[in-house]
């Protein structure tokens, strides 16, 4: 049925006027008019009451649209990189020291927020040379970087994107990204203005999308500079070397501890980053050994250390490795 019409009465033809001498009613009269004309009032409120309620069932109010605020200026705007180093400088005397020993960094993103995400998915939990390779052939299937749209992504097969080295799990990621961009539920713009908190929440609504990953979308993609990713292994064994903690803090314990770094905790978390670089132990030129030429048992000892020392300098190699895959490092 179609929206409720309410009739309006039919209006009643003019008497004519009353004779002088009738020209006050009596009081009964009067009475009834009074009573005709209350009747009157309280029938149309109540009709202007159901229209109301009848319009509200047949077009529901809309809900409100979600509203972000504008993030600050990213770290890649001018003079903002100088003003962050400053501030650590002031408010962290033991960060100055880490700060005097390397160069500046640089945020610099090359690509659009979507091909970033791409870039992301595509180099998870690979070492760096594979990713890299699985990357190179991914644009060249497309036809280049500027071919890198959600059209384009969507229209890749889970069999082409195998035959380049993208698991299946990989390819339902990299098309449920590129379904809430053409959706509409995502896009360059909304993320590019959105504030951190309503962008984290979005982004990890896409499969295999992280928190993880959000924060080095946000760092090195977006420039945001107060982004503290306090579960990264790597930010947490820095802020223990820097402090000479006893233990690797605990994720809950770095938002207490990185405190004073703020608005600019993504650069306090960058040389967070380099001050574990800098730690890492360059690795001994490979020396074959052979065990039965060297004495027993102390020979299988020296050669059980060896494997135990190369297997730690690969494991904190692998914690800096998704660094390297991130554009913008300086």
């Amino acid at each position: 049925m179609g929206e409720q019409s309410l009739s309006q009465p039919k209006p009643q033809p003019l008497s004519p006027s009353p004779p002088a001498s009738a020209a006050s009613p009596a009081p009964a009269a009067a009475a009834a008019s009074t009573s005709l004309a209350t009747t009157s009032a309280a029938a149309a409120s109540r009709s202007k009451k159901a229209a109301a309620h009848a319009s509200s069932d047949s077009n529901p109010p809309k809900k409100p649209r979600l509203t972000f605020a504008l993030p600050g200026r990213p770290l890649s705007a001018a003079g903002v990189v100088t003003v962050a180093i400053s501030h650590l400088r002031d408010a962290d005397p033991v960060l100055a020291a880490v700060i005097d020993a390397h160069e500046p960094p640089v945020f610099q993103c090359p690509h659009r927020p979507f091909h970033s995400l791409v870039r992301s998915i595509l180099y998870q939990q690979l070492a760096f040379k594979a990713a890299a390779s699985v990357y190179s052939r991914f644009l060249a299937l497309l036809g280049g970087e500027a071919s890198v749209t959600p059209d384009a992504v969507l229209a890749l097969t889970p069999h082409q994107l195998r035959q380049i080295g993208v698991s299946p799990r990989k390819s339902s990621y990299l098309h449920d990204l590129a379904r809430k961009y053409v959706s509409g539920i995502l896009s360059d713009s909304a993320i590019i203005n959105m504030d951190d908190r309503s962008l984290a929440a979005m982004l990890t609504m896409v499969k295999g999308i992280g928190a993880w990953s959000v924060h080095m979308f946000m760092i090195f993609s977006l420039a945001r500079p107060d982004v503290l990713p306090s579960a990264d292994l790597g930010v947490r064994k820095g802020v223990q070397m820097l402090y000479g903690l006893e233990g690797v803090p605990r994720p809950s314990q770095m938002d207490k501890l990185c405190e004073r770094w703020r608005p600019y905790r993504s650069v306090g978390a960058w040389y967070m980053w380099r001050l574990i670089e800098s730690k890492v132990p360059q690795p001994a030129p490979a020396i074959p050994v052979d065990p039965l030429a060297l004495p027993s048992p102390d020979g299988q000892i020296m050669l059980q250390q060896q494997q135990q020392q190369q297997q730690q300098q690969q494991t904190v190699i692998q914690m800096i490795d998704p660094l390297q895959m991130l554009p913008g490092m300086g």
